[in-house]
């Protein structure tokens, strides 16, 4: 009969291990609430590149967290076996796992690592649809008479029909019509910055020029 005692204090070592960081992860700011770790009541004025990364941190935290938890239960699971001495046996086939496999990986349940060689049978939704419309066309099936691909792109090509392209020129006398505000007038240098008072011009709004015009009329 193999001895596993150095096995047994090897797994012993590592359950302790785990279980203090898992705690320490327990205790941490990131078990909190994303508005109680970034101290951020609403996510509303924040840019959703910083959003994004306060996420992404988050579920690469909860991804270690769950790596740590399976890894612990996994060390447990080893320890209850050789409590009741069923350790070093596989659980696929029943027989004697080789000694240097459980030194090399004493977590290990069976004779050989298992490998997946089958394609999975699930396929990315966009598949569906590379085909284009053709693929789901049904106006050469008279038991088809839902909507399909085709159908709907008429629906949606319909809205394109009507030209909305504004192409009249505007003139400067609208210029000052829409929904852009009016600015005051303001200061401003050239391309070369401030170099004294004579580099700086005041620049005025299109009602200003139309107002000084008026007053040179009546003069």
């Amino acid at each position: 009969m193999n001895d596993y005692s150095k096995i047994k204090e090897q797994l012993t070592n590592q359950e302790q291990s785990l279980k203090k960081r898992l705690d320490d992860h327990l205790e941490s700011e990131k078990m909190e609430s994303l508005s109680a770790s970034t101290g951020e009541l609403s996510q509303y004025d924040n840019h959703p590149a910083d959003s994004a990364t306060d996420l992404y941190e988050r579920e690469k935290d909860m991804a270690l967290h769950a790596q740590l938890r399976h890894e612990y239960e996994e060390v447990q699971h080893a320890l209850e076996k050789l409590q009741t001495g069923s350790y070093g046996v596989c659980e696929k086939t029943g027989e004697q796992i080789p000694l240097d496999r459980l030194e090399a990986n004493p977590l290990a349940r069976t004779l050989r690592m298992e490998t997946n060689d089958t394609k999975p049978e699930y396929r990315p939704v966009e598949e569906e649809v590379l085909g284009g419309f053709g693929a789901h066309n049904y106006d050469g099936d008279d038991r088809e008479t839902e909507f399909d691909g085709e159908d709907a792109y008429q629906s949606v090509a319909r809205f394109n029909e009507q030209d909305v392209t504004y192409e009249d020129n505007v003139s400067e006398e609208d210029e000052s019509r829409g929904s852009v505000e009016q600015y005051e007038d303001f200061l401003s240098t050239d391309m070369n910055g401030y170099q004294g008072e004579g580099s700086i011009s005041i620049q005025h709004n299109h009602s200003y020029e139309k107002y000084t015009e008026e007053i040179d009329d009546q003069e």
